[in-house]
């Protein structure tokens, strides 16, 4: 396979080009508009971020995007699927408050919002893809239904995937709640009792109710109903919860893989990532903590494998920032070539679900970057 190319520019402004130009004129020179969008509807796959959390894209960019999609004749909606955890967007009424709230309305967004899959949650088509880890994905329909598939996606660090790119934003982001269980289900996290401090955040942000404080104030998890989501682990500070045995990250990476497979099947596709606000964690909590490198730009491709490949690469390369996580563990290092997602993760493997999303098809790891 041929490298692909990635388009990028960065983030410098001058008084006849703002940011939403550049990102307009980079997704333009990637060659959008070589899709036919005449009368079709368009999925703007994006993350409507959890209220209190700030590092999320700003919905100017969506409403730049959807008016561009309208003058190519498209039907364009902005649309993602409710979560397992603990929050305001587990199902479609609170969702909708949480993308009005954080300006994803039709006044700074331009654009309708549909939930993916449905109130509850339940409302998926399942997408045959047979796959090593998932036969027939469950996908949010709205997502299903569509006849173009348009991801915008914050570049970002993330406890379980490693990072948060397109594919998670796809493969994750589309997959219906029982899609997001099944993607979850060899994830279980455990308790070291050791670092357990017994602080009980896990106990009340466990959205199913599978874990306690014992006699001795440790956490304990009730197998029969956790179901993997991970929130616990994201949430201790003291490393007392932690993903289970078994190489639970590359499995989750390589069915994230496959599910974007199913979301993309039979679709045209484009995809837009901006590389700012790179904060440890993904959009899904409540709160960010402090970029970890500067902001480097936005890039867009359609392949969404090279695109992620590129935008790990662009991290990897780049400086840290003084006061943020990984300056607090390197003080006095610029880690510049290292894998800053590994260094704030060590527990999770993103080279995994690239791999494989290679080997099925979706795209390829070797690109040609092309600066606008």
């Amino acid at each position: 396979m041929e490298p692909s190319k990635v388009y990028f520019t960065n983030l410098r402004t001058n008084a006849s080009c703002n940011l939403l130009d550049k990102m307009e004129r980079v997704v333009k020179r990637a060659g959008i508009a070589g899709i036919d969008f005449e009368k079709q509807f368009v999925a703007i796959k994006i993350h409507f971020g959890e209220p209190g959390n700030l590092a999320y894209i700003r919905p100017n960019y969506a409403a730049r995007m959807a008016n561009l999609l309208r003058s190519f004749g498209a039907r364009p909606f902005l649309t993602d699927c409710n979560t397992l955890y603990s929050g305001r967007r587990a199902n479609a009424v609170d969702h909708l408050r949480s993308a009005m709230e954080n300006g994803y309305n039709p006044i700074s967004a331009q654009c309708d919002v549909i939930i993916g899959d449905g109130l509850k949650g339940t409302d998926y088509r399942e997408i045959e893809v047979n796959g090593a880890y998932c036969k027939a994905p469950k996908i949010g329909s709205a997502i299903a239904d569509a006849d173009i598939i348009v991801s915008m996606t914050h570049f970002k660090g993330h406890e379980q995937a490693g990072f948060g790119g397109v594919l998670k934003n796809l493969g994750m982001g589309c997959a219906s709640r029982g899609g997001k269980m099944e993607l979850h289900a060899a994830s279980q996290p455990q308790i070291d009792a050791e670092q357990c401090t017994g602080c009980n955040i896990c106990v009340k942000n466990c959205a199913h109710d599978a874990i306690h404080l014992n006699s001795t104030r440790k956490a304990e998890i009730d197998y029969a109903k956790c179901l993997g989501c991970g929130q616990c682990v994201a949430l201790c500070q003291y490393d007392g919860a932690v993903m289970g045995a078994g190489d639970t990250s590359e499995n989750m990476n390589c069915k994230i893989a496959e599910y974007t497979q199913a979301v993309l099947k039979d679709k045209p596709h484009f995809h837009v990532s901006f590389i700012m606000n790179v904060s440890p964690e993904c959009d899904c909590w409540h709160t960010n903590d402090a970029a970890v490198i500067p902001d480097l730009g936005i890039a867009a491709s359609f392949d969404p494998v090279a695109l992620d490949k590129a935008c790990v690469d662009m991290v990897t390369n780049a400086p840290i920032l003084p006061n943020n996580r990984l300056a607090d563990k390197h003080p006095h290092e610029h880690l510049e070539g290292e894998d800053k997602f590994h260094h704030m993760h060590p527990d999770t493997n993103w080279r995994a679900g690239l791999e494989h999303a290679e080997k099925l098809g979706i795209g390829t790891m070797q690109y040609e970057l092309i600066t606008v």
